[in-house]
C-alpha cells in the first residue's frame, strides 16, 4: 500500500479541476473558477512509504481555472496559481529554551495551459483528447533555507483521453479517463488515470472524483525539499467535491481529502474552498 495517497491535489499537481468531464464546453461558454487550498504537514512518506515525522511544511495556494468553449468541439483550458505561500516552522527547544527559526517564501506557482477536443459529442458516450502544457513559473529553491518551493522548475507536456456518460433523466453521470505526462530535466514520466461519479440535485451538485498518478521510474532519484514537487511521486487520490448553485451562473465549492499512504510526499490532508461562475 506503500503507493497509495488520499490527497486532493489543485492544481499545484496536474489536472484535478476539470469541470467538463468528456464533454467539451459550447461556444463562447466556460467555467471560471477562483480557489483557494491548503495543507498543514508535520509528516511526510519517503521512498519507501513510511512515515516520517517533519518540522511542519504549509502550503498555501490562490488559483484561478478557467474553461473556455473556443466553438462547440474545441475548448481552452487554463490553470494559473496566482498566489503560493509555503512555510517552514520554527523550533524551539524546550530544555535549552534555542531555537530554529521558520522560514516562508511566497511567489507564483506553475501553470498549465491546454487545450481540449471533442472527438464524439451528442451522442449517449462521449469522447475528448486533451493537450496539456505545464509551464514552470514557480520557485524551485527559496527562503532563507533555499528548501521552500512553489514548483517543480520542469516543463511537461500531458496527454490526456475522456470518456463520460449521463445518465439523463437521472440526475446521476459518470467520467472516466487515462493519459501519458512527459516530463523533463530528469523527471520521470507519468501514466495518469482515474474516474469520477457526481449528480445534480437542482443546486446541490456532490462528486467523487478518484485521481492515479504512477511514476515510470526512468528519471533521476527523487529530491525532496518541501515534501510536494518531488520526482518518482506516487498516489491515488479519492476526493469529495461540494458544489452548490447560488445562482444560474454562479456557484461555491469546497473539497478535501485525507493521506493514509504514499510516497515521496507530504502526508497530511488537503483542503479547497472556491467560487465559480459558468457562462
Amino acid at each position: 500500500m506503500r503507493k497509495f495517497l488520499i490527497t486532493l491535489t489543485l492544481a499545484s499537481i496536474v489536472l484535478t479541476a476539470h469541470a467538463g468531464g468528456g464533454w467539451p464546453q459550447p461556444k463562447r461558454g466556460g467555467y471560471f473558477k477562483l480557489g483557494q487550498n491548503f495543507i498543514i504537514a508535520p509528516s511526510f512518506y519517503g521512498p519507501t512509504g513510511d512515515i516520517v515525522d517533519i518540522t511542519t511544511i504549509s502550503l498555501y495556494t490562490t488559483s484561478i481555472y478557467g474553461e473556455y468553449g473556443f466553438t462547440d468541439r474545441l475548448t481552452g483550458i487554463g490553470y494559473f496559481p496566482l498566489f503560493v505561500r509555503s512555510t517552514l516552522n520554527e523550533i524551539k527547544f524546550q530544555q535549552s529554551g534555542s531555537t530554529i527559526p521558520g522560514d516562508e517564501l511566497n511567489s507564483i506557482g506553475d501553470a498549465e495551459l491546454g487545450l481540449k477536443y471533442a472527438i464524439i459529442t451528442n451522442k449517449p458516450v462521449v469522447l475528448s483528447a486533451t493537450v496539456t502544457l505545464g509551464l514552470p513559473l514557480g520557485e524551485t529553491a527559496g527562503g532563507e533555507s533555499q528548501i521552500l518551493q512553489t514548483g517543480d522548475g520542469e516543463f511537461n507536456q500531458m496527454l490526456r483521453l475522456d470518456v463520460s456518460h449521463s445518465f439523463y433523466p437521472s440526475p446521476f453521470y459518470v467520467s472516466a479517463y487515462g493519459g501519458f505526462n512527459n516530463r523533463t530535466k530528469n523527471f520521470s514520466d507519468e501514466a495518469r488515470f482515474g474516474f469520477e461519479v457526481g449528480a445534480t440535485f437542482k443546486k446541490f451538485i456532490p462528486i467523487f472524483k478518484l485521481n492515479v498518478v504512477q511514476s515510470l521510474n526512468n528519471g533521476g532519484a527523487a529530491v525532496v525539499q518541501n515534501g510536494v514537487f518531488s520526482n518518482n511521486t506516487e498516489y491515488v487520490s479519492p476526493t469529495i467535491e461540494l458544489n452548490y448553485q447560488l445562482k444560474d451562473k454562479l456557484g461555491v465549492t469546497a473539497s478535501g481529502g485525507f493521506a493514509f499512504a504514499g510516497q515521496n510526499i507530504l502526508a497530511a490532508p488537503n483542503w479547497g474552498v472556491g467560487v465559480y461562475l459558468k457562462l
